[in-house]
């Protein structure tokens, strides 16, 4: 069963960005894990993991008009979509969504799996609007067993410059792949089925929760490295790599590839001036007309370790690489 009311058809205003977040973050800002983000109109909307309270294993929506106070709306989901007892048995919560605007629609995309397995599935639900969305779940894009080397979890929908659409996903297992989407549907496409690898990294390192945007000539791949989900003590940072070609393959600033494990360290604890949030990470890429912003979780060491939503600005070097500002 969906939550959900009446739609509208999405606004196409710009409204102007502030150009520091994190210090004036507020209102429902805790338990934000795995934030992803898109703006309709005059309002951003951040899809997230939920761990905890009301609503635990849906994807939870928070919403703000300026990107500093957010404020919780209801969740995608008012209980499990009927698909999943099936196709993933034994899965108890719904993980770490995507949202991307195709086809006159926002299209939701989630992962459904059981900790530490690959018996997983990545979903896809749509709406016409965010504001006072009707949801209409489209069943699974993409499911991964344990016949598989790779966990179909972590989903990012992107564009590329031939109007082709690509579904990055990927978390442990052989590293971070790619297949491709059909663009009318936002399902995968039947047409070509290959499933291309674009990052990895050395047994025991770990990697999960690729984000992919196109800047210029580049298609830039961000990445989490090492583990989440421990609180205080998780150790999650952020690498990217960049490619002209959206399957790769995707360098680093010295040509080592992210098939190799390379990367450029654009987030990491000990880069937190304030000392106070660690395991930085799944991050999402917001791009607005003056401004990119680096939106993602981090966890707060003077709260437990609880997992808080953090956005700071993303500059850009002369020589086209991304800086957390």
């Amino acid at each position: 069963m969906l939550a959900g009311a009446s739609a509208q058809a999405p606004a196409q205003t710009s409204p102007s960005a502030p150009a520091s977040l994190n210090a004036r973050l507020a209102g429902d800002i805790a338990q934000v894990h795995d934030p992803a983000i898109i703006r309709q109109g005059d309002s951003w909307y951040l899809f997230t993991t939920s761990q905890a309270g009301a609503g635990k294993g849906l994807i939870h929506i928070r919403t703000s008009t300026d990107l500093a106070k957010w404020t919780r709306a209801a969740p995608v989901f008012a209980e499990m979509p009927v698909w999943v007892k099936d196709a993933v048995p034994g899965a108890a919560g719904i993980w770490a969504p995507d949202v991307h605007f195709a086809g006159g629609e926002y299209r939701i995309y989630y992962s459904v799996s059981t900790f530490g397995k690959n018996r997983s599935a990545i979903g896809l639900v749509t709406t016409p609007s965010l504001d006072n969305p009707v949801w209409t779940d489209k069943g699974p894009v993409l499911r991964s067993s344990q016949k598989d080397d790779f966990n179909a979890i972590d989903p990012n929908v992107f564009d590329d410059a031939q109007g082709r659409q690509w579904l990055a996903f990927g978390s442990f297992w052989s590293g971070l792949k790619l297949v491709r989407l059909d663009p009318k549907t936002g399902l995968r496409s039947a047409e070509d089925t290959k499933v291309h690898a674009i990052a990895r990294r050395p047994s025991p390192g770990a990697i999960e929760a690729p984000f992919v945007i196109r800047r210029g000539d580049f298609y830039y791949l961000f990445a989490s490295f090492d583990f989440c989900c421990r609180r205080a003590a998780s150790t999650y940072y952020t690498m990217v790599g960049r490619s002209k070609d959206p399957t790769g393959p995707y360098l680093d600033l010295k040509g080592k590839s992210m098939m190799d494990g390379g990367g450029l360290l654009v987030l990491h604890a000990e880069l937190d001036r304030s000392k106070r949030f660690v395991g930085p990470g799944h991050v999402a890429i917001l791009r607005e007309a003056k401004q990119d912003y680096i939106v993602y979780h981090a966890y707060d060491t003077q709260r437990s370790g609880v997992p808080t939503l953090r956005i700071q600005p993303l500059g850009w070097t002369d020589d086209g690489w991304p800086v957390a500002l």
